[in-house]
């Protein structure tokens, strides 16, 4: 029997949820030419602006890392508001625990002595940092950026229940694609925007400058800001470039910064000038040559030493990546009641640990029935779904995770939420995720909503836009579901026949 789904705008083949009903009505009106013409519009606009990200292990003919555009689907994923405000108290009791966690095994260690967490998970970790033992950091926050994935599942009742998936804390990307996103739907369907009440997204970008200054030195009254990107081959250039312009700040490689007198400074027209706070999209190991990787000219020479004296902020912090290693994960809801005394709002999905003997067995004997990833994989790589492999993949991933246990988890396969999307043959469900974006500073804030991530082949489960996956707008309502009205009644023209219209496929579970 396949599992059953929970689809985001469907109750039932008959029954359209009731946050969603002014929105099907308007669909269900707009000719498919139209939607068609609005989709290739969309595309042609991406293309010209340049949102497009370099897909690794793929060349163009001159050898370079091979560009694509995300696909962008027209149908928004709508949440009412009730539902946002619960997620969002998730969301900012998750973060900070992380957090406090990070500065507690770089400081007294008390999780480790308490015994919730294993030692070994720690400082065999490849992301846990020795050099930042004992380094304090403003305001004892490590991932000031931080990017957690939630899925969608149905429960025993049949109801949606949200889970975290993943957190991502050392360099998480995706922003970019909401805020454009936002304003590509704005564009095409300014009436659905003049009639509801949908929260903005489009001051992410004040709210991110706001948090980076505030983790400047402390006798700094105008703090410099710079974006320290890998330059224009790294998949996410576009982001790294957007949000400095967006910004208002300067984009710099690690050529263009240098340290003198324990201070890091960047190369100008006008001369060096001092530089306070680094959003850093560059890993650890690229980040300092002296202290790190020492062939890489991606980082700065002597920058660690620099942060280490509290002369300038990264953002995020090193060592950061120590939280977000998926055989940390498990461990999230047990930082949560140790930390703050709470009991997680946010669900994780079940997992098994490979490095456990049971949780070995069990995943060997049940291969066919669950997801398994790499700890340290990203992007949809390292990864096993069951239900979808074939015979030689699942044997493969049994003998990768018999040479080396402790570098796998296993999950149970989630029948993952789906939502309307617009697909060659017209509306269809698709599997889809969250990626909400959550800034810590002097305070925990972020913008209503995220990037929600649809997987676009049917029936797929993996929604990274390496794998093929592409992006939806997400509308939180800031008003309940009763706000979300239709436009006025559509113009003879719009009003075309039944068998021209776009029909709205239903979900259907067993």
């Amino acid at each position: 029997m396949s599992p059953p789904m929970f689809d985001e705008m469907n109750a039932s083949t008959t029954s359209v949820r009731k946050h969603y009903q002014g929105y099907q009505r308007w669909l269900s009106q707009q000719p498919a030419d139209v939607m068609q013409a609005r989709r290739a519009e969309a595309e042609m606009i991406f293309r010209r602006v340049g949102i497009t990200f370099a897909v690794y292990g793929d060349k163009d003919e001159d050898g370079s890392g091979a560009e694509r555009l995300i696909p962008f689907d027209l149908i928004p994923r709508i949440i009412p508001a009730h539902e946002w405000a619960s997620m969002e108290k998730g969301l900012i009791q998750r973060v900070t625990a992380l957090n406090r966690f990070i500065h507690d095994v770089y400081h007294d260690q008390d999780i480790i002595k308490a015994g919730h967490i294993p030692s070994e998970q720690i400082f065999q970790n490849s992301q846990f940092r020795p050099e930042m033992i004992g380094v304090n950091v403003p305001g004892n926050i490590y991932s000031h950026i931080s990017g957690i994935d939630i899925v969608r599942a149905p429960n025993a009742q049949g109801e949606g229940e949200y889970y975290v998936l993943e957190d991502n804390l050392r360099v998480p990307s995706g922003v970019s694609y909401m805020l454009e996103d936002r304003k590509m739907m704005m564009r095409l369907f300014p009436e659905l925007f003049s009639k509801n009440r949908v929260a903005p997204v489009e001051h992410y970008p004040d709210l991110l400058l706001e948090t980076l200054r505030g983790m400047a030195p402390p006798a700094t009254a105008q703090p410099t800001v710079v974006v320290l990107t890998p330059g224009m081959h790294n998949s996410a250039y576009f982001e790294h470039a957007f949000l400095a312009q967006q910004m208002g700040v300067e984009l710099v490689e690690g050529l263009d910064l240098f340290v003198k007198d324990n201070f890091v400074y960047m190369r100008t027209t006008r001369g060096p000038k001092r530089v306070d706070v680094i959003y850093r999209r560059v890993d650890d190991d690229f980040l300092d040559p002296l202290a790190f990787r020492p062939n890489s000219t991606l980082g700065c020479a002597g920058l660690l030493n620099v942060y280490r004296s509290g002369n300038v902020a990264i953002c995020n912090a090193i060592g950061t990546g120590v939280a977000d290693d998926k055989s940390i994960y498990p461990y999230v809801p047990k930082m949560i009641e140790f930390y703050l005394g709470e009991k997680p709002i946010l669900k994780n999905v079940p997992t098994f640990m490979c490095r456990n003997p049971e949780d070995l067995k069990y995943t060997l004997a049940h291969l066919k029935e669950l997801v398994v990833k790499e700890v340290h994989g990203a992007g949809g790589y390292g990864m096993l779904v069951g239900p979808a492999a074939s015979k030689a993949e699942i044997e493969d991933f049994r003998r990768a995770i018999l040479a080396n246990p402790s570098g796998y988890i296993a999950q149970p396969t989630l029948s993952l939420s789906t939502c309307p999307t617009y697909v060659e043959s017209g509306v269809a469900p698709r599997h889809i995720d969250l990626r909400p974006f959550v800034l810590s500073g002097k305070e925990v804030q972020m913008v209503p909503g995220g990037l929600t991530r649809v997987a676009l082949k049917d029936g797929s489960l993996v929604v990274n836009s390496s794998q093929g996956g592409g992006t939806k707008d997400t509308w939180i309502l800031e008003a309940e579901a009763s706000a979300f009205l239709p436009p006025e009644t559509p113009s003879p023209s719009q009003s075309q026949s039944q068998s021209q219209s776009v029909t709205v496929t239903v979900a259907e579970g067993s």
